[in-house]
């Protein structure tokens, strides 16, 4: 008979948790998923130090609050001593609170203990795969944070411009004529002439001498 290709490895999982409850239900949570399996187990930071130097796991489920120490700082332990080793946060904290500290510093998911078991094996096969979990509501709320800052803090006008005109704009801020840039571009002429008319459109620029002026403040800006 020919040989059966072989079952893909199980992923390594050790939980760091001051519960026994809580680290028997993970146990027997993810010891019924064929990719996952827990490799070891710990209560404070001292055995998950250990454990974590001998047995290198794929991923870690950490709780926030330990006996001995905050999760907060074991997850940037973690994060410099094992690089891109996965970190999914379980807690009884309220998320709207840590998640987005505890990504920041980071863990590369949060789950609340009160969440579904399913949630919690979709949020670390997420993890595993190198994507980052939050919940919908928590996904919400950043992605309008950062709307709202965008807000505030409006695009620069330099993200307007295409490639090109990036290429003119520089050109202009060291002193080139049109001649001078469509002679170093390849263009003709009239091209970085359009170029131009383009760019002050784009920054409300009104005239050709406000064009040189911002291209060379810009220009020496740049490193």
């Amino acid at each position: 008979m020919p040989d059966q290709e072989a079952a893909p490895r199980r992923k390594r999982i050790f939980i760091i948790d001051d519960h026994p409850i809580v680290r028997k239900g993970l146990v027997q949570l993810l010891e019924q998923e064929p990719d996952l399996v827990v490799c070891g187990e710990a209560a404070d930071v001292r055995e998950a130090r250990a454990g974590l130097e001998r047995l290198r796991p794929d991923g870690v489920i950490l709780d926030l609050s330990l006996r001995d120490s905050d999760g907060l700082e074991l997850i940037k332990e973690i994060r410099a001593k094992y690089g891109q080793m996965p970190v999914l946060v379980l807690s009884m904290h309220d998320e709207t609170i840590y998640a987005e500290r505890l990504l920041s510093a980071g863990a590369n998911g949060y789950v609340m203990k009160q969440a579904a078991s399913d949630q919690v094996v979709v949020a670390l096969r997420r993890v595993l795969a190198g994507g980052v979990y939050v919940s919908e509501r928590i996904g919400a709320c950043m992605i309008e944070r950062f709307a709202a800052a965008r807000r505030k803090h409006p695009v620069d006008p330099i993200e307007r411009l295409s490639n090109r005109e990036i290429q003119v704009l520089n050109l202009i801020g060291r002193g080139k004529s049109t001649r001078e840039i469509a002679r170093d571009l390849s263009l003709s002429i009239k091209t970085v002439e359009s170029h131009r008319q383009r760019i002050k459109k784009k920054l409300s620029l009104d005239s050709s001498p406000r064009l040189v002026q911002f291209a060379v403040n810009w220009y020496a800006r740049q490193p």
